[in-house]
C-alpha cells in the first residue's frame, strides 16, 4: 500500500513533535503541558475498563482530527461516560506509544495510512482488506472499532461545470477527456500516481501541473480541469467541486475509524463509537470541516451540531 498524502503528512510531523516533548515535558510524557485537557465528571486521567473509569480521548494535531476527537468525546459523554479530552497532541508516531501504554484510550485514525504505518508492504486497498490487515498487524491491546464510510484520503476531483459537461462521475468517465485535461496536484503526484492511473484507468492526462495547496482553486478557475484534493477538504463544499469515485481502488481506503485500548473501553463506550461510525460520512465530514476551517467555527460547537440532529448527543 502506498501511503496517501494524509499517512505522509501525519509521518513528517514525527520529529517536530518528538523533538519539542523531549524537551518540554518534565515527566517524558508527550501529553503533558502540550494537549488541550478538559475532563468531565471529575475524571483525572488514567484509563481502564471498569465501572466509574474514565475514558481519554486524544487527538492529532490538525483541525479534522481535533473534530473528530470532539465528536468521540461528546458522544461518549452522552451515554455517561466520564471522559478527559487531550487534543492537539502530535504526530502519530507519540499517539500511537500513547495508546499502547493507556495514557490515551481512545484516538480517531484513518484506517489505511494506520496501516501503511504498521506494515508499509501491504497491498490491502479495501476497507474489509485493510481491517482484516490491521486486525493482524495491531498488537493485543489494541484494536479497531467500526470503520465509518467517511474517508479523508485523495481523490481525482472536478468541477460540477466539467461534471455536467462531460457526464464524469468516475476516474473511469475520464477515459475519453484526459488527453484533453490538465491536472494537478503536489509535485510529487505525477511520479507516484501517472503509471498507476493509466495501469487501472488508461489515462493520459495533456498536462500534470504542480499546484500543491493550490489545486482546488485551480480547478475553480480552469486552470486544471482535474485536481488531487482530498475528500474532506472544505474547498470541495466551498468551490462546488466533484470528487470522482475510484472503482478499482487507485487511492485505497482511508476511513475514519476509532482506534482504541482495548482496556479502557466498555460496552457501553464501544456502542457509543460504532453509532457515531454508522452516521459519518464523507459528504457530511466535509460539510463540517467547513464550518471549523472556512467559517471558523469552533469544533465542539460543530461536534454538538452534529450529534443532536443525528440522535447522539
Amino acid at each position: 500500500m502506498k501511503p496517501s498524502r494524509r499517512a505522509v503528512a501525519l509521518g513528517t510531523l514525527a520529529v517536530l513533535a518528538l523533538g519539542a516533548t523531549a524537551c518540554g515535558s518534565s515527566g517524558g510524557d508527550p501529553l503533558g503541558g502540550g494537549s488541550s485537557a478538559s475532563s468531565s465528571a471529575g475524571g483525572s486521567g488514567g484509563s481502564g475498563g471498569g465501572a466509574g473509569s474514565t475514558v481519554v480521548v486524544g487527538s492529532a494535531n490538525f483541525p479534522e482530527n481535533v473534530l473528530l476527537g470532539s465528536i468521540y468525546s461528546q458522544a461518549l459523554k452522552a451515554k455517561g461516560v466520564k471522559v478527559e479530552e487531550k487534543f492537539n497532541i502530535g504526530s502519530r508516531e507519540v499517539l500511537y506509544g500513547q495508546l499502547q501504554s493507556g495514557n490515551l484510550t481512545v484516538l480517531p485514525e484513518y484506517n489505511g495510512a494506520l496501516l501503511a504505518y504498521l506494515d508499509a508492504k501491504s497491498t490491502a486497498v479495501t476497507t474489509q482488506d485493510v481491517n482484516a490487515a490491521l486486525a493482524k498487524a495491531l498488537p493485543a491491546a489494541l484494536g479497531i472499532l467500526d470503520s465509518s464510510p467517511a474517508e479523508d484520503k485523495d481523490s481525482l476531483s472536478v468541477s460540477q461545470e466539467v461534471a455536467d459537461k462531460d457526464n464524469l462521475k468516475s476516474i473511469s468517465d475520464l477515459a475519453a477527456k484526459a488527453g484533453e485535461f490538465t491536472i494537478g496536484g503536489p509535485p510529487e503526484f505525477k511520479s507516484r500516481r501517472e503509471q498507476q492511473l493509466k495501469d487501472a484507468y488508461g489515462l493520459t492526462f495533456k498536462e500534470w501541473k504542480p499546484t500543491a495547496d493550490t489545486t482546488a482553486n485551480a480547478i475553480k478557475d480552469g486552470s486544471v480541469q482535474v485536481g488531487n484534493v482530498f475528500t474532506t477538504d472544505p474547498k470541495i463544499v466551498q468551490y462546488k467541486l466533484v470528487p470522482l469515485s475510484d472503482p478499482k481502488n487507485v487511492f485505497g481506503a482511508q476511513n475514519v475509524t476509532p482506534l482504541v485500548n482495548k482496556a479502557g473501553v466498555d460496552a457501553t463506550a464501544t456502542a457509543a463509537l460504532n453509532a457515531v461510525s454508522a452516521k459519518l460520512d464523507t459528504a457530511g465530514l466535509t460539510a463540517l470541516m467547513k464550518r471549523v476551517a472556512v467559517d471558523k467555527e469552533d469544533p465542539s460547537a460543530v461536534a454538538k451540531d452534529w450529534l443532536k440532529s443525528n440522535g447522539l448527543g
